[in-house]
């Protein structure tokens, strides 16, 4: 595509490879690299002078340092003359500070929103962000793409009796998004509520509905330590689910998780390709992965060409 630059920094380069081939070009030229100090050094390889810039890093592996790398090459591109900058960020990072939960917590999803903007970014696309509040946190146009048409793709291409499923979710949040997927597939759904003691630990749950004799999908945005997801799971079982599976969009997969998975009854955790899964599978062979590289490639292609992106949210393109 002309005018058009996609970098990749260090998160993802496998998935920045898929859209680029989606959009008929390959990943522009730069060297990512830390001095002696650990300072991180960003150099762009090629011109950007006029042109469309986009920068792919996800919020995953060494966090910090991948939003510090992201930082830099939005500031390099905007003082090298690039039209515009937009930063692509499949799993936006510190999503789960979002609110003052306690005294003197701090709102870090602020915080990170403030950076991204002060660097120098234009527009921001990102993926089933953990609240959609978040996108106020900007003063940029924000587009949060749903990995909803994929998980309906995939529950109608690999569960065969998808019509009597239940679809559960693990806590109050994220009713809306369990509500929405139940809606397009006519079929019921359930929430389980949890208190939590501490952060990552869930003390007591509660089903409510009705999973007997049925297919349970636990869907969420998020499936870092698997506790909550195991306990529900393990709940549903109980209240006599037939089958659990579990489909999140980002696997982050952190501490004990994947012994955890392994060692539950979840038939399947079906998880998308914003985090890089490769290294994880091979240790837990109950991971599937959706490719989402289509519909964020088609996301950069309608932006580029200024068009609609509503599309997008209901439907899978081709």
């Amino acid at each position: 595509m002309p005018n058009i630059k996609i970098f990749a920094g260090n998160s993802h380069p496998e998935l920045a490879q898929r859209i680029a081939q989606r959009l008929g070009t390959e990943p522009s030229k730069v060297v990512l690299k830390k001095f002696a100090n650990q300072e991180t050094c960003v150099e762009i390889g090629e011109s950007v002078r006029g042109e469309d810039v986009y920068i792919l890093q996800s919020g995953c592996g060494e966090v910090n340092d991948h939003l510090m790398e992201m930082l830099i090459m939005i500031h390099a591109c905007k003082i090298a003359s690039a039209e515009r900058v937009t930063a692509v960020i499949p799993c936006y990072p510190y999503a789960r500070q979002d609110k003052k939960d306690k005294s003197r917590a701090p709102i870090s999803a602020k915080l990170v929103a403030n950076m991204l903007s002060v660097a120098g970014a234009d527009h921001i696309i990102t993926m089933d962000l953990h609240a959609s509040q978040i996108q106020g946190f900007f003063d940029i146009p924000v587009d949060n793409l749903y990995a909803e048409p994929a998980v309906l793709k995939w529950i109608k291409e690999n569960i065969e009796n998808w019509r009597e499923c239940v679809i559960v979710s693990p806590d109050a949040g994220g009713a809306k998004r369990v509500v929405s997927i139940a809606d397009r597939l006519n079929v019921n759904f359930a929430l389980i509520h949890k208190e939590r003691a501490v952060a990552n630990e869930v003390q007591r749950m509660t089903l409510v509905g009705d999973v007997d004799n049925r297919i349970a999908i636990i869907v969420d945005d998020l499936a870092d330590t698997c506790g909550t997801v195991v306990k529900a799971a393990e709940k549903l079982k109980e209240a006599g689910a037939k089958a659990v599976f579990a489909v999140m969009t980002h696997g982050v997969f952190s501490g004990p998780a994947l012994e955890r998975v392994m060692g539950s009854c979840i038939e399947a955790i079906v998880v998308s390709n914003t985090i890089p899964q490769h290294e994880k599978i091979a240790r837990c062979p109950k991971i599937q992965v959706i490719d989402v590289s289509s519909i964020i490639g088609e996301a950069i292609r309608r932006t580029h060409n200024g068009e609609s992106i509503s599309y997008l949210l209901k439907n899978i393109p081709l």
